[in-house]
């Protein structure tokens, strides 16, 4: 049985008709709830998403409120009886439905969520407007656009199950595909010194790695920097470079990084190259292994091998100088191990304390002569 949307309206011809609301209690105890059955033919004739008069029920009686799109299911908690639904149903059409000029059931929702405001529009008569957005509902209608709501757990099911479709299509045609598909063929032409970098070694790549740097490196290179005391300038750079520490990785970018300044700064630093790396030894910046990996190899990843040439060259003193200390700890370390074998524990109950006591190695006495008493 059909009634009519506007039903202050008792014209039995007024062609604007919408079905009577169903609704169906389900549940006992604090389980119970309404099921408006028919909710989704109601919204179609407003024109309006099912979800909206189900949530303007939740508002007018303080209920909870439930969508399954899925199966069409829209629920109010607690038992209703369907006469006072539809006579809710009449003050959601009075402020959401109707035109406030032709009194017609033909105006469309504008939603503008940046501006917090919900505008109407007349297709009869043309009229446009705005809707009071103290209600509760407003608040749902905002979050929740006509476009958007009511389908969208519905839109976003959809598309799960077409991502399933395509997932299994593309692998059950994916290995009878393979046999005509060909792998592109692997660059002829490349350096064999650099392939371990894999990267662009152009100009152009250089200068987009450069434009990438942080901004703390580019604080480093900027000329007022200069005028600030040292103190301010050591800080800055040992921000930049703290997390180089006991980071090997880092430490092997830190290196790019010393050609890229050097690069920038060719006349002064080059000279400088061992001073300051042997700095970055000392403030554990570098470690020998890093070092010694990077001596090993000239590369052109962020300078140019000529550059790169002539940075190594300067760096060689340090390098022959971290090698040969570290073999002197080295022979060090075995003398020290043999003079532990030499030391001897004694250990005494009376003690009090535990003394370490140095054993000589014992040195054969040499026979004494026998002595010939006749020759006295």
């Amino acid at each position: 049985m059909s009634v009519n949307v506007n039903r202050s309206v008792s014209d039995q011809f007024y062609r604007y008709k919408m079905p009577r609301l169903i609704a169906k209690v389900e549940g006992k105890g604090n389980g119970i709830k309404t099921v408006i059955v028919n909710m989704v033919d109601v919204a179609k004739a407003l024109n309006r998403p099912p979800t909206y008069p189900t949530k303007f029920f939740g508002c007018e009686l303080g209920a909870q409120t439930q969508f399954d799109t899925k199966n069409d299911r829209y629920i109010v908690n607690g038992s209703h009886e369907a006469n006072k639904l539809q006579d809710m149903l009449d003050g959601f059409i009075r402020k959401f439905v109707l035109c406030t000029e032709c009194d017609n059931p033909e105006t469309d929702l504008h939603v503008n969520p940046k501006k917090q405001t919900i505008g109407t529009s007349c297709k009869a008569c043309g009229n446009r407007g705005m809707l009071d957005t103290r209600h509760k509902l407003c608040t749902f209608i905002l979050k929740n656009p006509p476009g958007e709501s009511g389908s969208a757990s519905a839109k976003k099911e959809k598309e799960k199950k077409n991502r399933k479709k395509d997932k299994e299509n593309g692998s059950g045609g994916g290995e009878a595909g393979n046999h005509g598909e060909f792998d592109a063929p692997e660059a002829v032409d490349r350096d064999d010194d650099d392939e371990d970098w894999a990267e662009e070694t152009t100009e152009e790549a250089q200068r987009r790695r450069m434009e990438e740097i942080s901004d703390h490196a580019k604080n480093l290179t900027l000329s007022e920097d200069l005028e600030k005391p040292l103190e301010e300038r050591v800080n800055l750079f040992y921000n930049f470079v703290k997390f180089c520490h006991n980071n090997k990785k880092a430490q092997k970018y830190l290196m790019g990084g010393f050609e890229c300044v050097v690069k920038l700064h060719q006349v002064q630093l080059l000279p400088r190259v061992p001073i300051i790396l042997k700095d970055l030894y000392d403030a554990d910046l570098l470690e020998e292994d890093v070092i010694f990996a990077w001596a090993e190899k000239v590369s052109k990843k962020y300078v140019s091998k000529e550059l790169a040439k002539e940075i190594h060259a300067k760096a060689a003193p340090f390098v022959k100088w971290l090698k040969e200390a570290e073999e002197e700890s080295e022979g060090s370390e075995e003398e020290e191990e043999e003079e532990d074998e030499n030391v001897e524990v004694v250990y005494s109950s009376s003690a009090r304390e535990l003394k370490v006591e140095t054993v000589k190695a014992e040195t054969p006495e040499k026979e004494e002569d026998d002595i010939d008493i006749d020759a006295i």
